[in-house]
């Protein structure tokens, strides 16, 4: 057996050690109890912004910490769950930066009570000069990484299904690129979508999917992705590094990371330049992505609705 293969093997059962022994506490006291001692307590908590489906927090603690906690309802503990597997697998490859991660769990609340998870906080900080390049850099280190250990029974695909905001993603594995982004990401979507649609355009989806094989390629390895990667999901930390949040991971082809981050409004320049130095990206890239960002734009149609209906028909139109 290569050695290269029973090293990627151990590290994948690393990985999912580490994800399983996550701490997961019955209340937000008991929580803070048993990561800082029983004397301490929440001195301030601020609201933070968020776009997603989340209710995000900033709380400093009486002893000083400065921690970033995220809650949901109890029923959707779950998303905590998925997001942890999802920062193990890339803080596994120590090829880019994420939150470290403190714990999850739930408390019963005044009323029906929130399941929560408590990362480090990260203290945003200026991007100096070097900044993108160095992401690019990094972001490429990490297509680039051997993710074999985060997929059984085939290539594409990933360990467990996880969330792209509030919708599941399904993480089947497949042995095929084209059947994987096929099966496990456009078909799910457009069923979730159908009402929107004509019959004429209902035709149409079906030679896209048929022909898909047309529209994109086999890439020359699987990349675990971040999977949403957009410019909301990377935080400039005090180290004026990279700093990767809210993932959606698998393992996928490394153009669907690039091509998303360029759906609403892109990275600078010196960004896409670095990446292509280390991890180039295969002729024909700009007539695929929008193939790959039709999958996102589903998603929010199907989340969000009818605003971004026009965009779906325009990259079905482009293609069939």
């Amino acid at each position: 057996m290569p050695d290269d293969y029973i090293l990627c093997f151990l590290r994948g059962i690393l990985y999912v050690m580490a994800a399983q022994t996550v701490k997961n506490f019955k209340t937000l006291a008991g929580a803070l109890a048993g990561l800082y001692g029983r004397n301490v307590r929440i001195a301030r908590t601020d609201r933070l912004p968020s776009g997603g489906t989340n209710k995000v927090y900033g709380l400093y603690l009486t002893d000083g910490t400065h921690i970033f906690m995220k809650a949901n309802t109890r029923e959707n503990a779950g998303f905590f769950a998925a997001e942890v597997v999802c920062l193990e697998a890339i803080a596994s490859t120590e090829k880019v930066g994420t939150p470290k991660i403190l714990c999850t769990g739930t408390d019963p609340g005044e009323q029906s009570g929130y399941s929560f998870l408590l990362l480090e906080y990260i203290e945003p900080c200026c991007p100096v000069d070097s900044y993108w390049k160095t992401f690019g850099h990094e972001l490429a280190e990490l297509h680039k990484s051997d993710c074999s250990g985060f997929v059984r029974g085939g290539k594409y695909g990933f360990i467990a299904d996880n969330y792209i905001g509030a919708a599941e993603q399904i993480n089947n594995a497949r042995s095929s690129w084209v059947d994987f982004y096929r099966d496990c990401r456009l078909i799910p979507q457009f069923r979730k979508a159908s009402h929107y649609f004509t019959s004429t355009t209902q035709a149409k989806i079906t030679k896209l999917l048929d022909r898909l094989d047309s529209y994109i390629v086999e890439p020359g390895r699987p990349s675990l992705l971040h999977g949403d990667l957009w410019s909301g999901n990377v935080l400039c930390g005090p180290d004026c590094r990279a700093c990767l949040i809210d993932p959606a991971c698998y393992c996928g082809c490394n153009e669907a990371d690039i091509a998303m981050t360029q759906l609403f409004g892109g990275f600078p320049e010196e960004f896409y330049k670095a990446y292509d130095e280390v991890n180039k990206l295969q002729p024909g890239y700009n007539y695929r992505r929008d193939m790959y960002n039709l999958y996102h734009l589903l998603n929010h149609l199907n989340l969000f609705g009818e605003t971004y209906l026009e965009p779906v028909y325009s990259i079905i139109n482009e293609y069939v």
